[in-house]
């Protein structure tokens, strides 16, 4: 198990899953540590959350391209979603790429439902920019 405390593993996965703009080890540290922030992690990836009373907003779930699609997001989001609630959160909200399906689909099985629109959000070294998703999902504390 990764430490969860490890920025520059967490840059590593960041830059592999987000190479447009990927967070450096510095960032990393930066948010970690932060009182509110929450990291789970995994040596195939890595959730990380900031919490304000009882919702939370999912900064970054990122999973190395080698384990993709063979249920690592889905773990982590587990894990994720489980410790949250542990911690009396009852709203989870994060914003996703329109056109990230896979994504998507995890957050869909999820119980995440959308909530709101960002219009030209992403953007795309080539073509438009990318509406993002605004989604949510209520948990039960």
């Amino acid at each position: 198990m990764m430490p969860e405390g490890d920025a520059a593993s967490l840059a590593e996965i960041h830059a592999l899953c987000f190479p447009a703009r990927p967070w450096s080890a510095a960032e990393m540290a930066d948010l970690l540590a932060q009182e509110a922030v929450l990291c789970v992690a995994q040596p195939e990836g890595f959730a990380l959350v900031r919490i304000t009373l009882d919702e939370a907003e999912l900064l970054s779930i990122a999973v190395r391209p080698k384990a993709q699609g063979k249920g690592a997001g889905a773990a982590l989001l587990a894990e994720l979603l489980a410790r949250l609630q542990g911690a009396g959160v009852r709203q989870l909200f994060l914003e996703v790429a329109e056109d990230n399906a896979a994504a998507r689909a995890l957050y869909a099985s999820a119980g995440f439902g959308e909530v709101g629109r960002r219009r030209g959000y992403y953007a795309r070294a080539e073509g438009p920019a990318i509406d993002a998703l605004v989604l949510r999902r209520k948990a039960a504390v």
